[in-house]
């Protein structure tokens, strides 16, 4: 009990330093935003620790089986900290902020390549944004983007080489797939298989077709003001963290479809009904 209390409460001061980190590290946020941000962050923060404190499930996903949720936290986390230095370097420029900002614009230039992610970013800009802000677009979503691609690559690693979920006991279906409900109808590994398809599917195409939908519906980035850097790095981060996000979720869930379909297998091959905690 004082285990979990103790995980559920660092749990929820990680979640706050990470909402509050852009607007600790850029200079010019308001008196005013930052006490939003502290609002928003002790809304988020209690709501962390409420879910994991309590004894049934609520809205959060995979609770009691890592990496998941941490890998997902330790992913948005690296790339709101990188963007926030990058950031940084603009106005309060220093050794380590240049040299963020200088690997930024590498990895921006290097992903800027026709009909990629990064690119359909950069065209949603309005045509009046400037060179320097161009460059402050492509090179934050180049980062973030490849963030994200290592850490769905050490997320698939991971899973690979730990034999998730199996070595973390029996899998609680209820617990950690709360929105999943086994018993609504159909073979659960199929629906499992099905809704692990789709998520792959929106995790691949998400970075792509935000760009494009927000350009048709006539918005873009020009709308946001850039000058702003903790807006930039917030919607930066939404738009990798988000399919990423999804990715890792349809890999999870195929992988416990097959894990209860080897159950089965087992279970028919010694003469026992199969079953799955619920």
């Amino acid at each position: 009990m004082l285990s979990q209390f103790t995980g559920a409460l660092m749990r929820a001061f990680m979640v706050m330093v990470l909402i509050a980190t852009p607007s600790v590290l850029l200079p010019g946020v308001t008196a005013d935003g930052k006490q939003m941000v502290a609002l928003v962050a002790l809304f988020v923060g209690v709501l962390t620790f409420v879910e994991y404190n309590a004894t049934y499930p609520g809205l959060i996903e995979f609770r009691d089986a890592p990496p998941y949720n941490r890998t997902r936290f330790l992913m948005l986390l690296s790339i709101v900290f990188f963007l926030s230095i990058m950031a940084r370097s603009e106005v309060m420029p220093s050794t380590l902020a240049r040299l963020f900002e200088a690997v930024g614009i590498l990895i921006g230039k290097s992903l800027d390549f026709p009909y990629s992610p990064v690119r359909l970013v950069t065209l949603t800009l309005a045509e009046n944004s400037t060179p320097a802000q161009v460059i402050a677009v492509r090179s934050a979503a180049g980062v973030a983007y490849l963030f994200s691609l290592i850490a769905l690559s050490i997320f698939a690693l991971i899973l690979r080489l730990r034999d998730w979920p199996s070595t973390n006991g029996a899998f609680n279906v209820w617990i950690n797939l709360p929105t999943f409900d086994p018993t609504a109808g159909g073979d659960v590994v199929t629906r499992l298989e099905r809704d692990a398809r789709f998520n792959l599917a929106m995790g691949f195409l998400l970075p792509f077709l935000i760009p494009a939908v927000v350009k048709l519906g006539g918005m873009g980035l020009g709308a946001i003001d850039l000058n702003y850097a903790p807006t930039l790095v917030w919607v930066i981060a939404t738009w990798a963290f988000l399919p990423a996000s999804l990715f890792m979720r349809g890999i999870a869930m195929i992988r416990i479809a097959g894990m209860i379909r080897n159950k089965r297998e087992r279970s028919t091959e010694q003469g026992v009904p199969g079953y799955i905690t619920a």
